[in-house]
């Protein structure tokens, strides 16, 4: 895992989310219980574009 992963990962825990299930190759699936959202992440996320697209979809503000 990189620096991205990492620091989305956290920042989604923080946020209440819960790892859901394990996806396709190296993505998780997230869900967040209290709204009943799912959001794929990319376990080698290499773009910072990618780790805010990822938290932008989770509803949380850009951190990179």
């Amino acid at each position: 895992m990189n620096k991205f992963t990492k620091t989305t990962l956290k920042a989604l825990s923080e946020a209440g989310w819960v790892f859901f299930r394990q996806g396709k190759g190296d993505h998780e699936i997230w869900h967040n219980p209290s709204t009943g959202k799912k959001v794929t992440v990319d376990g080698n996320m290499k773009s910072r574009h990618t780790a805010n697209d990822t938290l932008k979809k989770a509803g949380l503000p850009k951190a990179f």
